[in-house]
């Protein structure tokens, strides 16, 4: 697999050359970061704190992509998204982006991405999530409506969206185990004098220290509780669950994909 990682100065992008120089299988040949980002013209290696690997950070991805590549993992800002998508689709690279955040615009330019090369967003790639999330669906569907669902997730001081968008997958897979639109039902926020809403989804959120990332969804029924959690301690989970998404893709055909199909299961189509 010859790898393009964009977002190469992020924690995301030191992880997955990490990763990817313990699979013998991939192969990083471009690192992309921002204009103004000091890493431009560094060693990629150097950067992510390996030896020298001979490529230098650059800040174009069409430049990158002209000397061959089989797929772009993109773990960069919200606001470039749109463009990388329709940069891989005129090049017919494969992209998986794992950016969060996402604007209004990703949509429409995936869904015209996705005409001519394989796509897969993910709001996280870590394949334990990815069966969580599963899981939830599962859970969401088979147990009766009068269990309340609420969805809980801890994150380091420095994030910045909220809730996170891993736990708003999470609020989407209860919802369609249930029928629901999350939109309709989720709350966000309590406080002061609120009764719970039959049929309302919660969400609430920790920030602090340097947690990875802890996400619960709690199902509360009358004298029992179910509580389904994953809990990350390392980055680099997120970086093996990518790269091994990434392999998977190459040679897809051109549409859209989910880490579900990657793991092999999915509990709706």
């Amino acid at each position: 697999m010859r790898l393009v990682i964009v977002g190469a100065s992020g924690r995301m992008g030191c992880a997955l050359v990490h990763g990817s120089a313990e699979l013998p299988a991939s192969r990083v040949v471009a690192g992309i970061d921002r204009t103004d980002s000091p890493a431009v013209g560094r060693d990629f290696g150097e950067l992510a704190g390996l030896a020298p690997l001979g490529i230098v950070v650059g800040s174009c991805l069409d430049d990158a992509l002209s000397a061959g590549a089989d797929v772009v993992i993109d773990f960069s800002s919200p606001s470039a998204t749109a463009a990388n998508l329709a940069t891989c689709a005129r090049r017919g690279v494969a992209l998986l982006v794992g950016t969060t955040g996402l604007g209004a615009d990703v949509e429409p330019a995936a869904a015209a991405a996705a005409a001519h090369i394989p796509v897969l967003i993910a709001s996280n790639t870590s394949l334990g999530v990815t069966l969580l999330a599963e899981l939830v669906r599962a859970a969401a569907r088979a147990l009766p409506g009068d269990f309340d669902i609420e969805i809980i997730e801890a994150h380091h001081r420095f994030k910045k969206d909220a809730p996170s968008g891993t736990a708003l997958t999470l609020g989407r897979a209860a919802a369609e185990g249930r029928g629901q639109v999350l939109d309709e039902v989720a709350v966000h926020a309590r406080a002061g004098l609120h009764e719970r809403v039959p049929g309302e989804i919660g969400f609430a959120t920790v920030r602090g220290g340097d947690i990875v990332g802890e996400h619960s969804v709690l199902f509360a029924g009358t004298a029992e509780r179910l509580v389904l959690s994953h809990v990350a301690t390392d980055r680099a989970i997120f970086a093996r669950g990518a790269l091994r998404a990434g392999q998977w893709l190459v040679g897809k055909a051109p549409g859209r994909y989910q880490m579900a199909d990657v793991i092999g299961l999915k509990t709706i189509v």
